[in-house]
């Protein structure tokens, strides 16, 4: 009878952590610039609770059935085009690397001030979108602050910076796949 009550009470301490992994309504994704970005109708997507509600942790999704990603990517160990992953790594190999999640597809960089210029640093979030190496398929939000009476302040950053950072992800990682398919015949 001790191990039965055991047991249902590890269950439903378990079920309650589960449960517990939600995504709060009050957060927003503009308050973080960590946060995945918003789909394009301007919400965050929800997937279905573990218990049957919104939000939360999907069961399908933990065990990797229900969902089907497309096809056409190397590298269906990770959820996301692995040419792109490692292209991304190598990319912002002199960045220090805070999170790394080639599940989520997910890169999020520390804070990085060049030598040249101390006074002026930036962080980087790159999202990996898809598992077809393509132009939508990666995502990079730069984040840009310069040091004003001995306090970091935020800086503008030109859209050309983010527009040349995922075309040189991309042009990586095309050069990984034709190498892979050079070696592969």
């Amino acid at each position: 009878m001790r191990s039965f009550n055991h047991h249902l009470t590890s269950a439903i301490f378990l079920v309650s952590i589960l449960a517990g992994c939600g995504n709060p309504s009050w957060i927003s994704p503009d308050d973080d610039p960590d946060t995945l970005p918003p789909s394009s109708d301007g919400k965050m997507p929800v997937e279905g609770s573990i218990l049957g509600g919104p939000g939360g942790l999907d069961i399908n999704s933990l065990f990797g059935a229900g969902k089907t990603r497309p096809s056409g990517g190397a590298g269906n160990g990770i959820g996301v085009n692995a040419y792109v992953w490692r292209a991304t790594l190598d990319t912002l190999s002199f960045l220090p690397l805070i999170s790394a999640d080639p599940f989520g597809g997910v890169i999020i960089t520390d804070w990085y001030a060049p030598q040249e210029t101390p006074n002026d640093r930036l962080k980087l979030n790159v999202y990996i979108l898809d598992q077809t190496l393509s132009s939508e398929s990666v995502k990079v939000a730069v984040f840009r602050q310069t040091k004003s009476s001995g306090s970091w302040v935020e800086a503008t950053v030109q859209k050309e910076t983010s527009v040349n950072l995922e075309n040189q992800i991309l042009v990586r990682a095309r050069q990984l796949r034709i190498a892979a398919q050079r070696f592969s015949k």
